[in-house]
């Protein structure tokens, strides 16, 4: 009994430790974030958020537009996200029920997409969308996000069909239900940690989206909230009390929507892994 209470205890302690130490970027960010910059480049900065300090980082953020960049960022990780999970349940599902001529060389050249560095195809990309007209456009942004993200998506939403039973759908087709229908109504619906799992990839692909931002977006109202970071930082001084205080508001939606999906993560990336 009393060997149980310990490891009980030893349990708690070791998780109450291990969330302090994955917690404590954020507390320092805030901590930074509530310094003078005076302090930060000659004292150095104090252990504990300066509260009283709050006024003085409301006031050097208030002409830097980080609700408009949260904005963009959110649109461009919704509509990558929503893009992936449907272009990539068609896929997965085609690669998972369909034998076709080739269904080898699609998964192989899907998996060879992730092996391509994004800054390898930058060049060529950039004259593409200069004849498709999708520079400084948050569309053009989308689309090139999904080309990275919808490979994973298919791959993990093919996994989660493979462990379908076909015979589920077979009913269906003998009751005269459509494909789209047995995929939209059946099967998506079985395999729904598989989804979450793909959806909070693809969305953290166009959350922290940095690369093809900075290069086909010249418009600074367009901006996601990482190119916005990067520009703070000057030639002589960088305001850090500010680039903290964006920062921890950037990251604090992510973190949120992490913690609300992580079990569906973890069931969705594990899916299809054993074999009963």
């Amino acid at each position: 009994m009393t060997s149980t209470i310990a490891l009980s205890i030893f349990r708690y302690v070791l998780i109450a430790a291990l969330v302090a130490f994955a917690g404590f970027p954020i507390y320092w960010m805030a901590s930074t974030a509530l310094s003078a910059n005076s302090e930060l480049y000659s004292t150095g900065q104090v252990p504990w958020p300066q509260l009283q300090k709050l006024p003085e980082l409301i006031s050097a953020m208030a002409g830097v537009p980080i609700g408009r960049w949260l904005f963009n960022t959110f649109l461009i990780a919704c509509g990558t996200t929503v893009l992936s999970l449907l272009l990539g349940s068609l896929a997965g599902y085609a690669l998972s029920r369909f034998r076709f001529r080739g269904r080898g060389l699609v998964g192989f050249l899907l998996f060879m997409t992730q092996v391509v560095p994004e800054a390898l195809i930058l060049v060529p990309l950039y004259a593409m969308f200069i004849t498709l007209g999708l520079l400084n456009n948050l569309m053009g942004l989308v689309l090139a996000n999904v080309g990275f993200s919808l490979p994973v998506a298919a791959f993990i939403l093919k996994s989660a069909m493979d462990s379908i039973p076909y015979e589920i759908e077979e009913s269906a087709i003998i009751d005269n239900c459509p494909r789209f229908g047995i995929l939209s109504m059946i099967v998506l619906p079985l395999i729904m940690p598989s989804v979450a799992a793909a959806a909070v990839i693809a969305f953290f692909a166009g959350w922290n989206e940095f690369l093809f931002a900075s290069t086909f977006l010249m418009d600074r109202s367009l901006w996601p909230t990482s190119v916005g970071l990067a520009s703070f930082i000057g030639q002589y001084e960088t305001p850090l009390s500010a680039v903290m205080g964006a920062a921890l508001l950037f990251s604090v939606p992510a973190i949120v929507f992490f913690l609300l999906i992580q079990r569906q993560i973890v069931a969705g990336l594990t899916a299809g892994a054993v074999k009963g």
